[in-house]
């Protein structure tokens, strides 16, 4: 018995343990539908000429462009300059675009696109059923959208013991 007191008196006498405890939990979630994208540029008009062995009488041309017409081309006129030797003549013409109207925007959406000689467009993504929640007990429920939609979740948990 005396024992026990003696051990009984050694640890009320012993330092009390100390330790700072963090406890922290993040959670997120993130939804992202795509918008709708469109970029076009235009291309000029184009014409070259060569040859060999040919006199050009008349150089091709081209008249101005104007929105919603052609542009005006005019073949060269060409003549071989030593008859009886070989030549060559080659002309090429490329149609530039015309200026097109200015596209509007009306409650996030472009009633017509441009197409022009490069073009790159993106269909918007759908929303559909995408969805997110966080429970109480941390547990992620996330649902798939439609086309070009993403869902991002994630919980942090961070335990911190000083």
């Amino acid at each position: 018995m005396k024992r026990f007191a003696l051990l009984a008196i050694a640890l009320s006498f012993a330092p009390a343990a100390r330790a700072d405890l963090t406890h922290k939990i993040q959670s997120s979630i993130q939804l992202t539908v795509d918008g709708a994208a469109s970029q076009a540029s235009r291309i000029g008009s184009t014409v070259s000429v060569s040859g060999s062995n040919v006199t050009l009488g008349t150089a091709p041309t081209l008249s101005s462009l104007t929105p919603g017409s052609a542009v005006g081309y005019t073949p060269g006129a060409w003549s071989v300059t030593t008859a009886g030797d070989a030549f060559s003549y080659s002309e090429s013409f490329i149609e530039g675009d015309a200026t097109p109207s200015a596209t509007t925007v009306s409650s996030g959406v472009v009633g017509s696109l441009p197409m022009l000689g490069s073009t790159t467009t993106t269909s918007g993504g759908v929303a559909a059923t995408l969805a997110g929640t966080i429970a109480s007990d941390s547990a992620l429920t996330l649902t798939a959208g439609g086309a070009g939609t993403t869902a991002i979740g994630q919980i942090v948990t961070e335990l911190t013991v000083k």
